[in-house]
């Protein structure tokens, strides 16, 4: 872990890649550590009554990523892990309000594994921008996630389980791996 700040709210908020382990991470950190767990991806799917891929295809990627930041810039949460979808980075009042909750934590993964955990792209979701391709959407986003992140645990070959023992000992302990 890296870019070490002590958390200013109680709330944990977890960053990263599509399928960085952000809601996998977060529910079994949550249960450890006795928060909530937010999954901001399913908080908008109730306030819009929508899929996200329905929102997309309905006002495109530029439409869904207005109404992902409207959203995550509205939570209200106390002792949570909250997961906000991987594109939450683009939206600054969002992502300002979400560092305002707690401390932002990035789930760096390199692109290999991105490719190995993310396979087919279009059969897990991730939205990219017309003529862009996975590595360019990595590329891009590095330095937003660098940008917030309070924290950084990169999971270079460690388990989840790894990930979370190492998150629990630092919120609660304040003890680096």
């Amino acid at each position: 872990m890296k870019n070490d700040k002590k958390a200013k709210k109680d709330n944990i908020i977890l960053i990263g890649m599509p399928s960085a382990g952000k809601s996998t991470i977060g529910v079994l950190l949550a249960k450890r550590l006795g928060y909530s767990f937010v999954d901001a991806d399913l908080v908008i799917q109730e306030k819009t009554g929508k899929l996200l891929k329905e929102i997309i295809a309905e006002r495109g990627l530029d439409g869904f990523l207005r109404v992902e930041e409207e959203v995550n810039a509205e939570l209200s949460a106390h002792r949570s892990v909250i997961a906000p979808g991987g594109s939450v980075i683009y939206g600054e009042r969002a992502m300002e309000h979400l560092r305002e909750l707690g401390t932002v934590v990035y789930l760096k993964i390199s692109y290999e594994e991105l490719v190995r955990r993310v396979g087919n792209v279009k059969d897990r979701g991730v939205a990219l921008k017309e003529g862009m391709t996975l590595h360019d959407l990595y590329d891009e986003r590095i330095a937003y996630y660098e940008r917030y992140a309070d924290l950084t645990v990169d999971e270079e070959e460690k388990a989840f389980g790894q990930v979370v023992d190492e998150l629990r000992a630092y919120f609660e302990k304040g003890t680096r791996p």
